[in-house]
């Protein structure tokens, strides 16, 4: 479980009480909606299922007809990405070998990441590198003069990732 700021505790608390969740779910939703750079979710928690949120957009759930989940979902990534954008959720990351990042420090910040199941990813333009972890294994590719604009997941027992330039 991420380590929260005390403010970043007592707003999840208030969240998780107000949604009827479990603490843990709530900070399960506000790490994937952190992970999409608080505007987008890939989501997997045993009180709200398996999904996908975007920010003003697209809401989808495992339970496809349950119209009353989406709509906490929706309101829930909603609120957590208002949280994000408003607060310190989380400490700020350690200084030396990359902070809490999986992707080496040296690369900086990415300008996407996300991830789903046992593999994620983080694009870096600047040091036209992309990075891409399976099975807590890290792979960095040169990207040349490629700038990624989209990126797909397979859902399922597969994994695979498809990006578009």
């Amino acid at each position: 479980m991420q380590e929260l700021t005390p403010q970043g505790q007592d707003i999840i608390n208030d969240i998780a009480a107000r949604y009827n969740l479990s603490v843990n779910s709530a900070i399960d939703m506000l790490s994937a909606v952190n992970r999409g750079g608080g505007t987008m979710a890939q989501f997997s928690c045993p009180e709200l299922g398996s999904g996908q949120w975007m920010r003003g957009g697209m809401t989808m759930v495992g339970d496809l007809f349950n119209h009353g989940l989406k709509a906490t979902v929706n309101n829930l990534c909603g609120e957590l990405s208002n949280a994000l954008a408003n607060n310190q959720m989380f400490p700020p990351p350690k200084t030396g070998s990359g902070g809490n990042n999986w992707w080496p420090g040296d690369l900086g910040s990415p300008s996407s990441s996300g991830g789903q199941n046992n593999v994620r990813y983080a694009y870096f333009p600047k040091a036209r590198r992309l990075a891409v972890q399976r099975d807590c294994q890290v792979s960095l590719f040169d990207t040349k003069d490629h700038q990624i604009g989209g990126v797909s997941q397979q859902q399922g027992g597969g994994s695979s990732l498809t990006f578009s330039s």
